[in-house]
């Protein structure tokens, strides 16, 4: 596998991943992603949700980091599930979707894979604020039509 690379659907699929999702990347469980226990501790799946989530807002072209005039994007709420216990040394992959979207807000679903299993999935609600985070900021249409095309719903306002 390739990692820290965009991953198609073939590759998501020859991972065990039934439904593909846009933005997806590889990577393997490095010894200091582990606790005393020996499994990866769960402060780590945040970190590698985060990369995962820059990696998904380049993909659409939703901010940057500091570009002027962009906008901030911050996550308003979020909630964790872990599901299974991941190891050092397996190759995992992270995969994120934009479910939901309202005029200023869109819900992601991001989920980590390891030999056909989900081990964690962050469900979060990600909030464009207004490069001096005053007010929201709405999503632009051509972004909404990209999420739309790939499996986003439009919810009422």
């Amino acid at each position: 596998m390739r990692y820290h690379e965009m991953l198609g659907d073939k590759v998501q699929r020859q991972f065990g991943i039934g439904e593909p999702a846009p933005v997806a990347l590889g990577d393997r469980v490095h010894h200091d992603d582990c606790d005393a226990l020996g499994h990866v501790n769960n402060t780590r799946y945040m970190v590698w949700f985060e990369r995962l989530r820059i990696t998904f807002m380049a993909h659409y072209g939703i901010g940057g980091l500091a570009v002027p005039g962009d906008p901030r994007v911050v996550i308003r709420s979020g909630h964790m599930h872990w599901m299974a216990e991941m190891f050092w040394r397996e190759d995992y992959i992270a995969t994120c979707r934009c479910t939901a979207m309202r005029r200023t807000s869109m819900t992601l679903q991001q989920t980590i894979w390891t030999q056909g299993k989900q081990c964690a999935q962050f469900d979060c609600i990600l909030v464009m604020l207004s490069p001096d985070g005053i007010g929201r900021m709405a999503i632009s249409d051509d972004i909404r039509a990209r999420l739309q095309a790939d499996g986003a719903v439009p919810e009422a306002i």
